[in-house]
C-alpha cells in the first residue's frame, strides 16, 4: 500500500474572509478608465482609490478608520487635467503619494492626517518629463524619495523627487508599450514586462538589460483561466504569491518554495461580486494578533471591500513564525548615495508589539540653485541694516513661531470641521 504525504507548510491552511460590512467604504465612484493598474494603494494610515471626475483626474483619500458610507462631498486630489492612471504611496513616508496621469505628469503630494475642508489642489512637486500618459509608477524600496515613472512613450525616468528632477531616463530600452515595473528587495534592479512579450531585468545605473531571453521556466502553473488583468501581489516574508484578477471575483495564492514542484497551489478566496482594482497593505499595517498574515482592499463598482488573510492558530502569543521582521519606513539610503552606485538591504522592524508609525516627516523640495556653490568674488561693499540685526537666534525664534502658527492652524481647520460634522448630525436629526 502507498500513502499519500501531505507536504508540510505553516501556510497550508490560509483562507480568507471578508470584513463586516461596517468596515467597509461605500458610495465611492471608482474609475471606469480602461487602465490594467490596481486603482487603489494602501498603507498603514490611508486607503487612496482613482475615482470618476469630470474635467480632470482626480482620487480620494481615506483614513482606514473612516468607514462606511461616504459622503458624497468629500474631499478629492484633483491636480492632473487628465484622468489619474496610477497612484503609489511612499514605503517611507506615510502621508507622501505619488499619482501618475493622462496628461503626461506625476505628481507628489502631502496628505494631512486631519481631513481637508476642500479639495486638494497643489502637489509637493511635479515631475515633467514624459511625452505621452504615465502609467506606472514604484518607489524604490531602500532608498530616499526615489520615484521611478514608465509611460506611453517606452520610456521610464527615474525622478529625485526631493529636487524635483530626473535622475535616470531610460528611453532606448523597450520597443512596445511597457506593462509593469518591479523593484527587487534592495533596489539594485528592477524586472519588467512590456507588449513585446518580454521580461527584461534591468540594472538601470548601467542602463543595460541585464537579462532578457529566459531558455525554460522552474515551473509552468495555469493560474487563472479567465481573460482579465491578473494583478500579482508577493510576500517575501512567507513567500506566497496572490493572484487577483480584473473583472474576477477571487484570489488564488500559492507558496514558491526553492525545491521542486516550486510553485504549491494552496486555496482560493472567493466572492460574489468581480472586482475592479485591488490595493495590498504593507506588513506593518497588518493585525499581528489575529494572525493575520495579508489585507486587501477590493475594489467594486461602488464600494471598497476589505479582505483579511489569516493563519488559523490556538495560541494568543505573538507567532514569530509567521511575522520575521520585516522592512520599515526609514530608508537604508539617499539618493546621492544609490546612484553613486551603493546598495543596501532595508532597515527591518520587528511586529512582535505591534508597529508603532514614526513621527509624521513632511516632504520638502529643494531646488538646486548653481549660484549657491559660488563664493563671492569679493569684499562685500555694504551690509544692510537688516542683515546686521538679523542674528541666527533671532531667525530660530522665528521659525518656531511659524511652526507653531502652522500648527494652530491645522488644529482650527480640525476643530472646525468636527463642528461642522456635529451640526450635520443635529441637522439630519431634526429632518
Amino acid at each position: 500500500m502507498s500513502r499519500r504525504v501531505v507536504r508540510q507548510s505553516k501556510f497550508r491552511h490560509v483562507f480568507g474572509q471578508p470584513a463586516k460590512a461596517d468596515q467597509m467604504y461605500e458610495d465611492i465612484r471608482v474609475s471606469k478608465v480602461t487602465w490594467d493598474s490596481s486603482f487603489c494603494a494602501v498603507n498603514p494610515k490611508f486607503v487612496a482609490i482613482i475615482v470618476e471626475s469630470g474635467g480632470g483626474g482626480a482620487f480620494i483619500v481615506l483614513p482606514l478608520a473612516k468607514t462606511g458610507r461616504v459622503d458624497k462631498n468629500f474631499p478629492l486630489v484633483t491636480g492632473h487635467t487628465a484622468p489619474v492612471l496610477d497612484i503609489d504611496w511612499c514605503p517611507h513616508n506615510d502621508n507622501v503619494l505619488a499619482s501618475a496621469s493622462e496628461d503626461t505628469t506625476v505628481m507628489v503630494w502631502q496628505i494631512p492626517d486631519y481631513v481637508p475642508m476642500r479639495n486638494l489642489t497643489e502637489p509637493v512637486v511635479t515631475l515633467e518629463g514624459h511625452s505621452k500618459r504615465v502609467g506606472i509608477l514604484t518607489w524604490h524600496p531602500t532608498a530616499r524619495n526615489i520615484l521611478l515613472s514608465a509611460g506611453g512613450d517606452n520610456m521610464i525616468i527615474l525622478w529625485n523627487v526631493g529636487t524635483g528632477e530626473a535622475l535616470l531616463t531610460l528611453d532606448d530600452l523597450h520597443t512596445d508599450l511597457i506593462y509593469n515595473v518591479c523593484w527587487n528587495h534592495n533596489g539594485s534592479l528592477f524586472v519588467t514586462t512590456c507588449k513585446d512579450k518580454h521580461l527584461r531585468i534591468i540594472d538601470p545605473r548601467q542602463r543595460l538589460v541585464v537579462a532578457k531571453n529566459f531558455e525554460e521556466p522552474i515551473a509552468l502553473q495555469e493560474m487563472d483561466t479567465s481573460n482579465g488583468v491578473l494583478l500579482p501581489f508577493y510576500d517575501p516574508d512567507s513567500s506566497i504569491v496572490y493572484l487577483c484578477g480584473k473583472g474576477d471575483s477571487s484570489i488564488r495564492y500559492f507558496e514558491i518554495t526553492d525545491e521542486a514542484p516550486y510553485v504549491h497551489y494552496l486555496s482560493t478566496y472567493s466572492s460574489k461580486e468581480p472586482q475592479r482594482g485591488m490595493g495590498y497593505m504593507p506588513k506593518r499595517g497588518l493585525d499581528v494578533s489575529k494572525c493575520e498574515i495579508a489585507r486587501f482592499y477590493k475594489l467594486h463598482e461602488r464600494k471598497c471591500e476589505p479582505i483579511i488573510m489569516t493563519v488559523p492558530r490556538k495560541s494568543d502569543l505573538f507567532q514569530d513564525d509567521l511575522y520575521p521582521d520585516t522592512p520599515g519606513p526609514e530608508p537604508a539610503l539617499e539618493a546621492d548615495e544609490w546612484l553613486s552606485g551603493k546598495d543596501a538591504e532595508p532597515i527591518l522592524v520587528s511586529l512582535r508589539d505591534g508597529y508603532v508609525p514614526v513621527k509624521n516627516r513632511e516632504l520638502k523640495v529643494t531646488k538646486k540653485n548653481i549660484l549657491d556653490s559660488k563664493p563671492p568674488t569679493g569684499p562685500r561693499r555694504s551690509q544692510s541694516t537688516c542683515d546686521s540685526n538679523f542674528s541666527p537666534s533671532a531667525l530660530e525664534e522665528l521659525l518656531e513661531e511659524i511652526r507653531s502658527l502652522r500648527q494652530t492652524v491645522q488644529a482650527h481647520e480640525q476643530r472646525i470641521s468636527d463642528l461642522e460634522n456635529t451640526l450635520c448630525e443635529f441637522a439630519n436629526g431634526t429632518d
